[in-house]
């Protein structure tokens, strides 16, 4: 009888292995594709605070040259921090593009080596 029982669990296990393999890659490539939609996504976020940190430093140049202009140096003080400071943020901006582009360049690998992987196991 015990012999019975252990044939019929190792048969089942035979059985469903395969099934919940294929399953699991499944769920792979799914995991693949959102984490390329989610960098997706934040580099168009990185991109639109590029563009809006460049319209404030045009901005900021334009009013420290003003200030200047009309000799008031304490607001050119304060417009050329404000400078400094949006361009920092730009700095920022970018590095986390080109990090979010090397993570999606990652991710579009890894869903393309997950769908060559399915595409051999079926064979």
């Amino acid at each position: 009888m015990r012999r019975q029982i252990a044939l019929f669990a190792v048969l089942a296990l035979a059985v469903s292995a395969p099934r919940v393999l294929s399953a699991q890659d499944s769920n792979d490539v799914k995991q693949d594709r959102k984490e390329v939609r989610h960098d997706r996504r934040e580099l168009r976020g990185d991109r639109k605070d590029i563009r809006h940190d460049t319209r404030d430093i045009r901005q900021d140049r334009r009013d420290v040259r003003q200030d200047v202009k009309n000799g008031d140096t304490t607001d050119a003080r304060r417009d050329a921090r404000d400078l400094r400071q949006d361009r920092r943020d730009r700095r920022r901006d970018v590095r986390d593009a080109r990090r979010d582009r090397r993570d999606l360049r990652q991710d579009r690998r890894d869903v393309h080596e997950d769908k060559q992987e399915k595409k051999d196991s079926t064979k």
